[in-house]
């Protein structure tokens, strides 16, 4: 199986940034797509950002959009995200998630692989 860890999570104060990445155990090309999710004390897991394996076709979450952006380097079999002009209602544990078949998609359900989660915090 593909196991995911994320890392980049922190404090940060609201207007500053962080880079999340998530590193794969097995190599690129056996993974379709990676996506983020986010989830808030209180509410429901809910969508960020995807990529293909290619890096060609994104999505983002309308509340991300222009302040996230995702990205991968297969060379290391990892994926980032790059959070800029942080919000405090961007404060969640963050989910790395991939799928060995299909393309990037925001639904959960299509993904088969998780990683445990980085907190992100933001203060205003």
């Amino acid at each position: 199986q593909v196991q995911l860890v994320e890392s980049g999570g922190g404090l940060v104060q609201a207007g500053g940034s962080l880079r999340l990445s998530c590193a794969a155990s097995r190599r690129t090309f056996s993974i379709s797509a990676m996506g983020w999710f986010r989830q808030a004390p209180g509410k429901e897991r809910e969508f960020v950002s995807a990529i293909n394996r290619s890096g060609g076709s994104t999505l983002y979450a309308d509340s991300v959009k222009g302040r996230f952006t995702i990205s991968r380097d297969n060379a290391k079999n990892t994926v980032y995200l790059q959070i800029n002009s942080l919000k405090p209602e961007d404060t969640a544990v963050y989910y790395c998630a991939a799928r060995t078949y299909g393309s990037s998609s925001l639904d959960a359900r299509n993904y088969n692989y998780w990683g445990q989660g980085t907190q992100v915090t933001v203060s205003s």
